[in-house]
């Protein structure tokens, strides 16, 4: 049995249905707005780093400083541990988190093809393990010991972690900043430790991977892109200006054009490129003769739509105005993928 596989991404059909009605609360805008402060702090330890590499003209590996960036992040929204990972780029949570995604051997490549060949039903036969024993032994052991000792201490903090405490000790998510009800639980609401160690098991790891690679790639275009740099420094500066000189979540919700880069980095680079899904009921394809039957897996090709000119004229070019209101109103819908679409669309969309 693998504990920590138990998470939104791998369940299916009524399981995956209950877990995403426990877990919707946790990822509103008003919960995201309550973890802000968290982001801004780590915030300042990489702008500290970045501006001693720039009086010290070092060279800077960005993708592997945001990855600690993000590392730190995760680490704390997702289990209350300051990670440290800026400061130590061999600190546990970074070197473990590295490890999920390293292929170190010709097993562990046999391990990565079975994944992606073998049917899901066979996998389950086997009794397929997804996660690396030491990489399992050391998250679990990480949530246990701040569960037990937030549980023990009655800890309230403003966190991922808080709220997933709140589902497993009273079934339901509450501004109360109580882990605990007097009146008991709802036990079919409620998670079971395994479950709550899975979702902030996953929580971190499609974190930190996904959004270091966008900054990385947000980064790049910007640099190469000084009109579009100097635009979105106008717009950063402006609304800096309105809130003091803060960074706030308020404010964030105001720069409409870094969103737009955002958009625009995900289209040009969307953290997965394909995304498989399954035909639940026999469907006939409008305006066409082609039926898909129930239980065909289709594979959504996220990377080619986001690359298709008759969507995005001269795709190659970074563009955020595509993602102006007026110009996302000139397409179709379904063209802009990085969270998929539907009912199981990523719950981090907000």
């Amino acid at each position: 049995v693998d504990p920590l596989n138990g998470h939104l991404f791998n369940l299916e059909d009524a399981k995956w249905r209950n877990m995403r009605i426990k877990l919707t609360p946790t990822f509103t805008s008003g919960k995201m707005k309550m973890m802000f402060q968290t982001l801004a702090d780590c915030a300042v330890g990489l702008k500290d780093i970045m501006d001693d590499s720039a009086v010290n003209q070092r060279p800077v590996d960005i993708k592997e400083m945001l990855g600690r960036f993000t590392t730190d992040i995760i680490g704390s929204v997702a289990f209350g541990i300051e990670c440290n990972s800026l400061k130590d780029p061999d600190a546990l949570f970074r070197k473990y988190g590295r490890k999920v995604f390293e292929v170190e051997s010709n097993l562990e490549r046999l391990r990565v093809l079975a994944l992606v060949v073998l049917p899901r039903i066979l996998l389950k036969a086997m009794k397929y393990k997804f996660t690396k024993t030491d990489v399992e032994q050391f998250f679990m052991k990480a949530i246990r010991d701040t569960v037990e000792y937030r549980e023990k201490n009655n800890i309230y903090r403003k966190d991922f972690m808080h709220l997933l405490l709140q589902l497993k000790n009273r079934g339901s998510v509450a501004d109360d900043g109580k882990i605990t009800d007097e009146h008991g639980r709802t036990e079919e609401k409620a998670l079971t430790m395994n479950e709550l160690a899975a979702q902030a098991f996953v929580f971190f790891l499609a974190g930190f991977e996904t959004s270091s690679t966008t900054m990385t790639f947000a980064l790049y275009e910007l640099a190469a892109n000084p009109h579009v740099q100097e635009k979105l420094r106008h717009e950063i500066n402006k609304v800096l200006e309105k809130h003091d000189g803060k960074l706030t979540y308020d404010g964030m919700m105001e720069m409409t054009y870094m969103e737009n880069v955002l958009h625009e980095t995900l289209r040009k680079y969307p953290p997965v490129p394909i995304l498989n899904r399954r035909c639940t009921q026999d469907y006939t394809i409008p305006n066409t003769n082609v039926r898909l039957e129930r239980g065909v897996d289709v594979v959504i090709p996220v990377l080619g739509i986001h690359t298709d000119p008759e969507y995005y004229p001269n795709p190659e070019i970074f563009d955020p105005d595509r993602f102006s209101e007026e110009n996302k109103n000139t397409r179709p819908g379904f063209t802009w993928l990085p969270f998929g679409e539907g009912p199981r669309v990523c719950i981090g969309k907000i």
